[in-house]
């Protein structure tokens, strides 16, 4: 049909019968959007329009396609086959092209939406393989149609987003097929560019292609991963490879680097799912060989390293190669020791890589990897010690222990780290199966095991001579010896220090012989001991004491080294820089030797070593004595500790100048400054005094002075006090000395020293009671000590119950070290103690943070700390005492405030003492108990536990946390056995007293309904909802707290999670909904909701008052509707920040405009989630509902005062007409009245608004209605004196033909005429909106005719109105409806239209009158019944010579132009005389007139422009009269006429001064005037002396031509 049966010219405009192309489609594009079709059948045509580079046709299809997609199913057979059609072409003589690119591209993105289009694996290949070599030439008639330059670029991008598509959606069996095709041709492509380094020169590379080749390498990287069996796992991991390499060498930019970076990560997954020895093998090559790639490295087929690809090495071997796995370990050493300039990531890989606990957490889909042994998890197993040793320090390694001692380690910084996993594995070997990490601290807590624990150290001495007697892990063991020993003595060696300390640590547990293998190089420890690093020269000098003590040491060797020690310790009193290191190095290491061998010999007399050590003994003494140097001084104490250890000190051993008090007395003095090293040797100096504790006696002397170190502030100096009590109380017995037996036998015996420790016990428990801050502080941390290392013996045995009291005591103090150290004394007593004293202190502890008062608070007495300063501040400074308060109240003469301050500080107390009882140590009191004790038939503790758990004290919340953990091994299983009574106490306590405990309820309620089913809680959901709407318009909103109205407010976002949830599910789910959205919308829509001042609240109300909108099903919500709907275009304003209509009133000094603030308003309204929820609730209205929502929107447009909410009523009422209109027709006249008083609203853009919605309206309202509203619209422009009226008018007139055509079309005759008339207004804004509803519904301006009688009865009664904007419209109506009748005119039509028109030239002169007197004109021109009327005829001739004598300078070219036009329809001559005194006047005028090059008029006269327009139309007003007395019958005329044409001709040649366009015209009008010269002698003679003097005088050429041409015209004489 559109070819015109094949015509090979059809779209070819210029060809007779052609049609323009995108005309036709335009055309067609609108027909297809009208309601002809169906959006189904407007589906592809809009599809097809879309894509369309003509934005006419985009635009419309845009439009088109948003709502013909909703009408389509891409999950549908038949259009899926049609879209693969229409993108790939069809084969066969008949077969099609494939589809354009920008339609392949919209293709694209709707196959990206459908599940379904995952299923065609044929078409889905061949759509991948072709939109990556369009670009590419190919052969056929499809090559033409290659995508170029932008369009591939935007077509490979959505190829790229389609695969990405199916990597996710598609089914196993799908993407198997699929993905090795699609990542072979996504390598092509990538290699097609040049790979690894791009070739700019044969492919033009831009950043376009850069970034599509990044998109190809992500693209592999998820169809590796949705199908690794087809595509990566190989047994050459050729992909994984290629993609390695692409990393390494790829040159592109970093935004493709992160793109393969990418990739890599995706298919990561593939290989963390357990390996087979087939891939692990060639994995672990792989891996290990991009470890050890540099950049600028050249590999395999000369491609050149340019990045390093460490990271994604280091972190395919955390998580795809096992724990166990030697080589991936070894890898993480690579990591660490990569240097400075590798990325802070890879160190961290690296590190994470040797820690069993981190290795589980960046595994976190394995089993559980907290404990050491993980043999029922082969995954997760630990490396073998012999394996893990090879790898690092064998034959094959770069750390080879045979490589020569003085040469640097290469890769030092990683040394002490291989060397300390070593010893972790080590040490995890001998550790039993139920020991755990509980964090990711390994290395410290094995440290710390080590340190504290006996029964480790003696599992892993047990282990260690284990080793030893196997030849294989003994060479292992020897081999970790001598790289532990290369790593100390190694020159440059940055990890000297921890290969130390691990050396340090094998040597103090393993086997003599093990040890004795290292004495051989003994010496080389001396550049250690001498070193300028503390840490090395204190470890270094302890491991020369044990080596150096050994059997197997040379002692010659020895004995040369220690003179040596000896020379450099005498001159401490000289030394400065290196030899200070020196002197201190060389002091411990003299000591420690001769400690260490005394130990071994258990020989304690001094006098077996000679003089040596009486010296060592007498310098030490001496540089206490004397020294002000602390390095050297801290030398000297550490000295006397070691050597009062071993026994070679003691207070019958000093030297005669020296007493065992003075001694003291020094150690004292520089302990108190904080000296642990002092108070270590305090500690050793009393084991070696006798147990009298008389004043004058030495260990008495020694017990007062580490009392007395209470005032030193610092725990770490307490816990060293309470060691060294510990030390003096036991001896050798006391567990704090367990790691200083650092050699291979057994403990050095020790006496008897019950009475000690009975004594010290003593006096603890008598400082406990003290309420002094610093010794509170010093005295549980000197308790703990006792009980934790001397608790096994009898003495502290029989005084547990004591110790758990003196506990008790400390946790409701404030310090939170008090408390600390009370719990884990606690746990310790209750580890201790039998079941009685267990259930005992269980019991108390549960009345502790369950009851309400402090009885464990302890005494107060005067100095007792009740507040922390500043807590209470009184101007001069703040209470913090007892003592303060009673003083204030003496103060203001009020007793009654030491009670209500004291009630305060009871109270602080209590929740201290709660946060207290859940400290370290404590809950495994609680566990034990809930098995067979006391917990396990007391089980109340359960509900007031649970609601601790949430306690906004954040120590109170970490402990609780802790002991429920402990305590319940089975959360869901005792929650659901207790849940009535834990909701029961959440409920009773909801609305306490106390705001720790509303929140913490808030906080456990709603954690308690989130994790049980909804059948759990449906009894106390209503009486939840109850209180919580208490809280949050009563109690909590209003709280003084921020914290308790944040979590009720928590607490209400769940429950409105719940209710929308339960909107969601069945039937079964939804019983109670109804009745608690009657609960819940109230509130939402209360001043506590959406109303509320406060930004949070309304934020919440909002959102949740959506999402159970969102949630609900119709039937639940259609009830609350109508009212929803009124309440929240009403909110729609409240909700608009305050701030928006002040900066409107003051929008100019703002740079902006009123309307330009309105505008972005109404975006906001349009785009506000609110609008979006009444729609939706719009969407639930049934007939029944839409009568009840009648009077709720009526009031909501009515009393809405802002903007959005008006706005936001119009938009309702345009809803309900478009797409609910079956149900809402009954009620469009009522609403349509409504909107008529809106339009009328002040500001403009809620005016526009309902006129928009007045036209939709109109679509529904009955015809009378309709009528009604142009009538309102007639009065509104016609009888209202606002300019903004007509205006008005103008939007509804323009709204009803646009959104109610067809109602328009209908009433035509009653609106158009209006229409017309009103286009010709001259206010701007009226005039367009009226002319567009013209041009929208008027095919041609030939439709006047229809409806020329309404139009001229219309203007005709205006003509007369008093308003001249009224009258002037009138009249241009007139004039236009004229112009519209053509060059003809019937008399029927000119007999209405006369009348009119004679009426609309009357009068004064207007802008614009000209266009009227065009039209007399024009109908005068006409044949008619009007026109051959003489009598109208002299009307006529009467109208335009009265016009042509205006004075307007404006308007008199016109009316000439139009005399001009005039006397050409004369047949006679008799109007020259009235022509002549209308131009002459005119003409001398301009003569006389300003100079021409003026502008403008200095005077407010006219202008020199306008002067010579109006002499212009005059000249040629003239020239017309003389052509027209040309045609006059040829005689003698009077000379009466024969004097006024000279009068004519005078006036012409009097322009020779005008400029040259006037003269032309003069010399034209001459030219008209010379045939009349024939009659007359005169007038010949005339014209031939006028030209004969103006033709030498001109200048110009055409007025000279002109002139030649008039002389020639005169006839002969």
């Amino acid at each position: 049909f559109l070819q015109l049966h094949d015509r090979k010219d059809t779209w070819q405009p210029g060809v007779a019968g052609g049609m323009n192309l995108v005309e036709t489609k335009v055309v067609a594009i609108k027909f297809l959007a009208s309601g002809a079709f169906t959006d189904t059948e407007r589906f592809f045509p809009a599809l097809f329009a879309f894509s369309d580079p003509n934005s006419r046709l985009s635009d419309a299809g845009d439009d088109m396609m948003k709502r013909a997609i909703t009408a389509v199913s891409l999950e549908d057979e038949d259009m899926l086959d049609r879209i693969f059609r229409l993108y790939l072409g069809t084969r066969g003589s008949d077969g099609s092209l494939p589809a354009r690119t920008p339609l392949q591209i919209k293709l694209l993105s709707l196959l990206c939406k459908s599940r379904k289009a995952t299923s065609y694996r044929t078409e889905n290949i061949k759509i991948v393989k072709e939109g990556l070599t369009s670009s590419l030439p190919e052969e056929g008639p499809s090559s033409s149609r290659a995508a170029k330059g932008l369009e591939a670029s935007r077509l490979r991008t959505q190829i790229f987003a389609y695969t990405n598509w199916l990597a996710r959606v598609s089914e196993i069996s799908d993407i198997n097929v699929i993905a090795p095709s699609l990542v072979s041709q996504l390598r092509e492509y990538i290699e097609g560019q040049g790979w690894p380094t791009v070739n700019n020169q044969a492919t033009g590379q831009s950043n376009l292609e850069s970034s599509l080749r990044g998109l190809a390498y992500e693209s592999i990287g998820v169809l590796a991963k949705a199908s690794p069996s087809t595509s990566l796992l190989d047994e050459d991991l050729d992909l994984l490879r290629w993609l390695f390499n692409s990393l390494a060498a790829d040159s592109t930019g970093r935004d493709v680097s992160l793109s393969i970076e990418q990739a890599l990560s995706s298919v990561l997954g593939a290989f963390s799912g357990g390996l087979s020895s087939g891939l692990e093998v060639p994995l672990e090559g792989l891996l290990l060989d991009n470890m050890q790639r540099q950049p600028g490295d050249m590999v395999v087929n000369d491609i050149k390293i340019v990045r390093s690809t460490h990271f994604a090495a280091v972190r395919f071997a955390n998580r795809c190669l096992p724990f166990k796995n030697t080589k991936a370990r070894w890898m993480n050493i690579l990591a660490i020791g990569s240097g400075v300039n590798e990325r802070k990531e890879v160190l961290e890989e690296g590190t994470k890589g040797l820690d069993p606990y981190w290795y589980k957490m960046l595994n976190p889909d394995k089993p559980d990897a907290t404990k050491i042994d993980q043999s029922s998890n082969p995954k997760l197993q630990l490396p073998v010690l012999e394996e893990v040793v090879d790898q690092f320090f064998g034959s094959k390694s770069i750390w080879n222990t045979k490589r020569p001692q003085d040469s640097p380690l290469p890769m030092a910084d990683a040394y002490g780290a291989a060397l300390l996993f070593c010893r972790n594995i080590l040490i995890s070997e001998a550790l039993p199966s139920e020991m755990s990490i509980a964090d990711g601290e390994w290395d410290q807590q094995l440290d710390t095991m080590l340190s504290k624990d006996e029964r480790v150290r003696a599992n892993v001495r047990d282990h260690l001579h284990a080793m030893v007697a196997q030849s294989t892990a003994r060479k292992a063991l020897e081999r970790l010896f001598t790289a532990a020993f290369n790593g100390v003595t190694a020159s440059g060696s940055k990890g000297t220090v921890p290969c130390c300390d691990c050396l340090l640590q094998l040597c103090s547990l393993s086997p003599g012989s093990s040890v004795g293998r290292l004495t051989g190089d003994i010496a080389s420890l001396k550049d250690c001991i001498y070193s300028n690093n503390r840490s090395l020269r204190e470890n270094s000098s302890h491991l020369f004491g044990i080596l150096g003590s050994h059997d197997e040491c040379n002692q010659a060797e020895v004995q040369d080294m220690v003179s040596e020690f000896e020379m450099h310790s005498r001159a401490w009193k000289n030394a400065v820089g290196s030899d200070h290191f020196r002197v201190h190095g060389a002091m411990l290491a003299t000591v420690y030797f001769w400690s260490r061998r005394a130990l071994r010999a258990r020989a304690v007399a001094m006098e077996e070593y000679g003089a040596q050590t009486k010296m060592a003994v007498e310098r030490n003494l001496e540089i206490l004595s004397v020294s002000t140097d602390k390095t050297i001084q801290d030398a000297a104490t550490a000295s006397i500790s070691e050597l009062s250890l071993s026994g070679i000190l003691s207070p019958e051993t000093l030297p005669a100048s020296y007493s065992a008090s003075a001694v003291v007395d020094k150690l004292s003095e520089i302990a108190a400054k904080g000296n642990e090293s002092a108070v270590k040797a305090l500690g050793s100096f009393a084991m070696q005094c006798d147990e009298d504790f008389s004043k004058e006696a030495v260990l008495h002397r020694i017990l007062t002075a580490l009392f007395k170190l209470h005032e030193v502030r610092e725990p770490a100096v307490q816990f060293a006090v309470g060691e060294a009590l510990s030390c003096a109380a036991a001896g050798w017995h006391s567990k704090a000395l367990i790691a200083t037996v650092d050699m291979e036998g057994e403990m050095p015996a020790s006496s008897d020293r019950s009475a000690s420790l009975s004594w010290i016990l003593e006096r603890i428990f008598e400082d406990c009671q003290t309420t002094k801050p610093a010794l509170r502080q010093a005295v549980p941390i000197w308790l703990l000590c006792l009980v934790q290392f001397c608790g096994h013996l009898p003495s502290v045995q029989g005084r547990l119950r004591d110790c758990q009291v003196a506990f008790k005591g400390f946790l409701a103090d404030r310090e939170s070290l008090n408390q600390e150290t009370a719990s884990r004394g606690l746990s310790l007593v209750y580890e201790q103690g039998d079941r009685a004293l267990k259930d005992d202190l269980v019991r108390d502890l549960v009345g502790s943070f369950t009851g309400s008062s402090a009885d464990m608070a302890g005494r107060v007495s005067g100095e007792t700390q009740l507040f922390e300063p500043g807590a209470l501040p009184t101007g001069d400074g703040s209470i913090t005492t007892y003592k303060d308060i009673m003083s204030l109240a003496a103060e203001v003469g009020n007793p009654s405030l030491v009670y209500k301050f004291m009630s305060l500080a009871a109270n602080n107390a209590i929740w201290t003492s709660r946060a207290a009882v859940g400290r370290f140590g404590l809950s495994n009191i609680f566990s034990d108990s809930s098995v067979d004790g006391y917990l396990a038939q007391n089980p109340k503790i359960y509900p007031a536990l649970f609601r601790y758990r949430f306690d906004p004290n954040t120590n109170v919340r970490n402990s609780m946390n802790e002991i429920w953990t402990a305590l319940v091994r089975e959360p869901t299983a005792t929650i659901d056995q207790h849940f009535d009574s834990i909701m029961n106490d959440l409920l009773k306590n909801i609305l306490g007293k106390e705001w720790r405990t509303r929140q913490a309820c808030c906080a456990a309620i709603a954690d308690l309904v989130q994790s049980r089913p909804a059948a759990k809680y449906e009894e106390y959901i209503g009486e939840i909802w109850t209180l919580t709407f208490k809280l949050m318009v009563g109690k909590v909103c209003d709280d003084i707290k921020e914290s308790v109205r944040t979590a009720a407010m928590a607490l209400a976002r769940v429950l409105v999670g719940i209710l929308t949830r339960g909107l969601e599910a069945g039937d079964s789910s939804t019983r109670s909904a109804g009745a608690m959205l009657k609960n819940v919308l109230p509130f939402l829509l209360s001043p506590s909701g959406l109303e509320s001042p406060a930004e949070d609240v309304q934020a919440f109300s909002l959102s949740a008052l959506m999402q159970i909108i969102k949630k609900s099903s119709k039937d639940i919500l259609r009830p609350f509707v109508p009212e929803l709907v009124g309440r929240l275009i009403l909110l729609l304003s409240a909700l608009e920040p305050e701030g928006i209509e002040y900066i409107r009133l003051r929008a100019e000094q703002y740079g902006v405009t009123g309307q330009q603030i309105d505008d972005a308003r109404l975006s906001g309204v349009r785009g506000s989630p609110m609008l979006e929820a009444i729609e939706r609730c719009l969407d639930f209205l049934d007939a029944t509902s839409m009568q009840e929502l009648r009077r709720p929107l009526e009031n909501a447009i009515t009393t809405g005062l802002g903007l959005p909410s008006r706005v936001g009523g119009s938009r309702v009422l345009v809803s309900l007409s478009t797409r609910h209109n079956y149900i809402f027709r009954p009620h469009a006249n009522h609403f349509l009245r409504l909107a008529r008083k809106q339009v009328l609203d002040r500001n403009d853009t809620t005016s526009a608004s309902y006129s928009t919605a007045c036209g939709y309206l109109t679509r529904l309202a009955s015809d009378e209605e309709i009528l009604r509203l142009v009538e309102h619209c007639r009065r509104l422009y016609f009888e209202s004196e606002d300019e903004r009226h007509r205006v008005v008018a103008g939007e509804i007139v323009l709204a009803m033909s646009k959104y109610a055509t067809d109602r328009f079309n209908a009433l035509a005759a009653e609106i158009l005429p209006f229409v017309f008339v009103a286009k010709h207004d001259s206010h701007e804004r009226a005039k367009t909106l009226f002319q567009e509803t013209w041009n929208e519904t008027v095919g041609g301006s030939r439709a006047v005719l229809l409806y020329m009688q309404e139009i001229i009865q219309l203007a005709t009664q205006y003509l007369g109105s008093p308003r001249w904007s009224l009258k002037h419209t009138a009249a241009l109506a007139i004039a236009e409806a004229v112009n519209a009748t053509g060059d003809g005119m019937d008399d029927s039509i000119a007999r209405i239209i006369w009348p009119g028109l004679q009426k609309a030239v009357d009068g004064k002169t207007w802008e614009g009158k000209e266009r009227v007197l065009q039209a007399f004109v024009k109908f005068a021109r006409m044949e008619n019944a009007i026109t051959k009327d003489e009598q109208a005829w002299t009307q006529i001739q009467k109208i335009m010579l009265r016009e042509s004598k205006r004075n307007n300078a404006t308007y008199r070219p016109h009316a000439l132009a139009c005399l001009a036009t005039y006397v050409e329809l004369r047949d006679s001559i008799d109007l020259a005389t009235e022509v002549y005194e209308i131009t002459a006047p005119i003409i001398e005028e301009s003569l006389a007139g300003p100079d021409e090059m003026d502008l403008d008029s200095r005077s407010g006269g006219p202008s020199s422009k306008t002067v010579r327009k109006v002499h212009d139309a005059t000249l040629d007003a003239e020239k017309s009269l003389f052509q027209k007395m040309q045609r006059a019958p040829r005689q003698n005329p009077p000379e009466t006429l024969v004097t006024l044409l000279i009068g004519y001709l005078q006036t012409l040649f009097g322009s020779r001064d005008s400029v040259e366009q006037t003269r032309i015209k003069a010399a034209e009008a001459a030219v008209a005037f010379a045939p009349l010269t024939g009659t007359s002698e005169r007038l010949r003679a005339a014209l031939i002396d006028e030209i004969g003097s103006a033709r030498p005088q001109e200048r110009s050429v055409p007025v000279q031509e002109a002139l030649e041409r008039a002389r020639r015209a005169i006839p002969d004489g």
